[in-house]
């Protein structure tokens, strides 16, 4: 099979479905991101090797290629791509919960940073909320099932809680924000 095919040199691509559109269309834009914050967890994944983050990252992942299909399916295919529901939702809550037991109390903005897989989800967080920014600007004009913008919502909350263990469990503190002082 030749990965190249060439139907996109026009400057359109594919939906599920077969569906052509604009590659710098608002749905493409937003696959992009979700596409890129699950490239971003999996640098974040390959640090986590090992832990229970490990695991945790890899089903989000697979969450985030279900999201990432659901989007390019367009209204009125015959395709149905909505598994993304509550329950993962209640799943993020849950981890985050378990989580923050663990944590000491957050009193003070943090900076990005602290250990290599700490600094990896920041950023991945920061690809997260324009993920979430792109799908809004999507839902604007074609309606996203609001459990699939509430999920990349809470996994963004979710990805910066699992920074902080990341630099729980590595025995880094984290990198305390200090205003200027004039």
């Amino acid at each position: 099979m030749r990965i190249y095919t060439k139907t996109g040199d026009g400057g359109e691509t594919g939906l599920v479905g077969g569906a052509r559109i604009s590659k710098d269309s608002a749905r493409i834009a937003a696959i992009g991101a979700i596409d890129e914050l699950n490239a971003g967890l999996g640098v974040a994944r390959c640090e986590a090797f090992g832990s229970f983050l490990e695991e945790e990252i890899a089903k989000i992942q697979n969450w985030l290629f279900q999201l990432g299909a659901e989007v390019a399916t367009p209204p009125g295919s015959k395709f149905k791509n909505d598994s993304i529901s509550e329950k993962e939702v209640a799943y993020l809550e849950e981890s985050m919960d378990s989580q923050n037991e663990q944590l000491p109390a957050l009193k003070n903005f943090i900076l990005p940073g602290g250990c290599e897989l700490a600094a990896q989800l920041h950023l991945a967080r920061c690809v997260c909320r324009r993920a979430e920014r792109e799908l809004l600007f999507l839902h604007r004009s074609e309606p996203i099932r609001d459990v699939s913008r509430k999920f990349l919502n809470r996994l963004s909350d979710w990805i910066f809680l699992a920074s902080r263990t990341a630099n729980r469990l590595a025995g880094v503190k984290d990198i305390i924000w200090t205003p200027r002082e004039d």
